[in-house]
C-alpha cells in the first residue's frame, strides 16, 4: 500500500489550475500481456486510412498521442493522458499554488459544467455558481473542445482578463461575465465563534495544513470559550489529501478507528486507513493533532455537505457518520468515490504519464462512496426558499464513470438519487449568502439542531420520502402477490 500512502491527492476533476484524484509513483512494468492481433491490426489500418486520406497531413505523433488519449479517457472521466505540459501543470497544481480562475470543472455536452467554485477564488467573488455550465470563452464556442483544451483557455497569468459565457437554471439569458485571473492559494480552514458556546469550522480544500489549522480552531474555541457544540462546513469542498482528511476525521474520533478503506484489482490496493499516525503523517499533522483538547471527540457536531462536497469531504462526512461522531446535514454528496494513481513515464528529456483509477472508497462499515455519495441524516435546502434552480451534475451523471460495486438493489438511497435536486419551481430565489455568513440558511439549521431547536428540514426532501415509502409499499404488496402465486402452483 506504500504507493498510495505516499502522496494521495482526491478531488472531483480539474479545477482551472487543477486538483486531481492521484496519488503520483513510479512503476514497474509486469511481463508483457499477449497482444490482441486483430485489434492491433484495427488500428494500424486506422492509422494508415488518416495517413493516406485525411484532407489534411497529419504527424505521426500527434496521431499516436490521440490513440493513447483517448484510450485512456475512454476507461472513465478521471482516468487520463497527460502530456508534458499537462504533467507540470499537474504537478504545480498539487503544491497549492497555481495562476487561474479557482473552478473545479468536468465536461458537459454544452461546454464546461461547473462542480463547484473554490472559496475567495476571482470565480467565487464573481458569482459564478455549481452548476452553471461555460459555453463560450474568450467568444470561442467550447461544445466541441475537449476538457482538457478549454481548461487550457481558462488557466493563464494572473492579472489577465478572461470573459465567459455562462448558463444558468432560472436564467431567462446567458450570463457574461469578465474575470481578471489570479493566483490560486486556497486557504483551507476558516473558523468563527458564534453564539452560546457554538463553534464553526469551514474547510474548503484539504491540504497538507488543514490538519494543524483545524486543531488550532478547535483549541481557541475551547480556550477562549467552553466548546459547547461544532458545525464543520464541508459544502462546496472538492477533495485534497488524502493524509489531510484522515487528520481531520482523527480529530474527531478514537485513535485507531476506521476511517476509509480502499479496494482494486491488486492485493496492494486493499488498505484500510486509520486514525493513526501512519496513515496521517502530514505537515504537522501528528504534533498538532497530539495537542488536541479532548472535548474534540465528545462535543456534539453538524457537518454539512451539498452536491459539490466531493471525495476527501466524503470521506470525512462517511466516517464520522459510520461512527454516529456527527449529524450530517444539506444535500447529498457528490459521489466521487475512486483512487487515482499517476504514473509518470520519460523519453529521454520528455515526461508523460497516465492518470489511471486504481481503486474504490468505502466508508468504515462498508458502504461504497462511488457514484452514490453521502446520504445527508437531514435534508436542508440551500435557502429559506427552496434550493436554487441549477443544472447540478454528480459523479453517476458522468460518463463512463466507475459504477458502484455494492449491491444495485432498490432501496431508499438509491431512489432519493434518482430523485431532481431541487423543487420543479424553475423560479430563482432571490437570496444571495455566502458560505458562513449571516444568511447561510443552512447552518442557521445546523446551529437550531445544536441547540435543540426545531429544524427546517426541505419539504420536498420530505415529499421524496414519501415517493419512496410509497414506492417500497407498492413493490412489497408486489412481491407478496408474487409469493402467493408461486405457493398456490407448489401445493398444485
Amino acid at each position: 500500500m506504500k504507493n498510495f500512502r505516499s502522496l494521495a491527492l482526491i478531488g472531483t476533476g480539474i479545477i482551472v489550475g487543477t486538483l486531481s484524484t492521484l496519488s503520483i509513483t513510479g512503476f514497474a512494468q509486469n511481463e508483457a500481456p499477449q497482444l490482441p492481433l486483430t485489434e492491433i491490426r484495427q488500428l494500424t489500418k486506422a492509422f494508415n486510412a488518416v495517413k493516406d486520406f485525411y484532407v489534411d497531413e497529419v504527424s505521426d505523433e500527434k496521431l499516436l498521442q490521440s490513440a493513447v488519449e483517448g484510450m485512456v479517457s475512454g476507461l472513465d472521466p478521471h482516468s487520463s493522458f497527460l502530456d508534458p505540459k499537462g504533467f507540470k501543470d499537474m504537478s504545480e497544481s498539487t503544491q497549492g499554488a497555481f495562476g487561474g480562475l479557482g473552478l473545479e470543472v468536468t465536461k458537459d455536452p454544452a461546454g464546461v459544467r461547473i462542480i463547484a467554485p473554490i472559496d475567495d477564488t476571482p470565480a467565487a467573488r464573481a458569482g459564478i455558481r455549481a452548476g452553471d455550465i461555460i459555453t463560450r470563452i474568450d467568444g470561442k464556442s467550447i461544445a466541441d473542445m475537449s476538457l482538457n483544451a478549454a481548461v487550457k483557455l481558462m488557466r493563464g497569468e494572473p492579472g489577465t482578463k478572461i470573459d465567459l459565457v455562462v448558463a444558468r437554471k432560472g436564467a431567462d439569458k446567458p450570463l457574461d461575465y469578465t474575470i481578471i485571473r489570479d493566483e490560486i492559494k486556497v486557504k483551507s480552514v476558516k473558523s468563527k465563534s458564534l453564539s452560546e458556546g457554538l463553534g464553526y469550522i469551514r474547510i474548503s480544500q484539504f491540504q497538507e495544513r488543514t490538519t494543524e489549522d483545524l486543531v488550532k480552531a478547535i483549541n481557541e474555541f475551547e480556550k477562549s470559550d467552553s466548546l459547547k457544540g461544532l458545525v464543520l462546513d464541508l459544502r462546496n469542498d472538492p477533495g485534497g489529501l488524502l493524509q489531510a482528511a484522515i487528520g481531520v476525521s482523527a480529530a474527531f474520533l478514537p485513535s485507531n478507528t476506521d476511517v476509509v478503506s480502499t479496494k482494486g484489482r491488486t492485493a496492494e490496493s486493499a488498505y484500510v486507513f486509520k486514525s493513526i499516525e501512519a496513515d496521517y503523517r502530514s505537515g504537522n499533522a501528528v504534533r498538532a493533532l497530539a495537542g488536541v483538547t479532548e472535548r474534540s471527540k465528545t462535543v456534539p457536531m453538524v457537518v454539512l455537505i451539498n452536491s459539490g462536497s466531493a471525495s476527501a469531504s466524503e470521506i470525512v462526512a462517511g466516517a464520522l457518520q459510520d461512527h454516529k461522531r456527527a449529524t450530517i446535514m444539506g444535500d447529498r454528496s457528490f459521489g466521487k468515490g475512486s483512487v487515482q494513481t499517476v504514473l509518470p513515464m520519460s523519453f529521454g528529456e520528455k515526461t508523460v504519464a497516465v492518470k489511471l483509477t486504481t481503486a474504490r472508497y468505502y466508508t468504515p462499515s462498508g458502504r461504497s462512496i462511488q457514484a452514490k455519495g453521502i446520504i445527508p441524516d437531514i435534508y436542508v435546502d440551500d435557502t429559506p426558499k427552496g434550493n436554487y434552480p441549477s443544472f447540478t451534475i454528480r459523479e453517476s451523471d458522468l460518463q463512463h464513470h466507475l459504477q458502484n460495486a455494492e449491491d444495485e438493489n432498490y432501496d431508499e438511497e438509491k431512489a432519493l438519487q434518482d430523485l431532481p435536486y431541487d423543487d420543479d419551481s424553475g423560479e430563482m430565489p432571490d437570496y444571495m449568502f455566502f458560505f458562513g455568513d449571516e444568511k447561510d440558511w443552512q447552518l442557521q439549521q445546523a446551529v437550531k439542531y445544536l441547540k435543540g431547536e426545531t429544524v427546517a428540514v426541505s419539504p420536498y426532501r420530505g415529499k421524496a420520502r414519501d415517493v419512496v415509502k410509497k414506492l417500497k409499499a407498492e413493490e412489497a404488496k408486489k412481491k407478496e402477490t408474487v409469493d402467493k402465486k408461486e405457493k398456490q402452483s407448489d401445493s398444485k
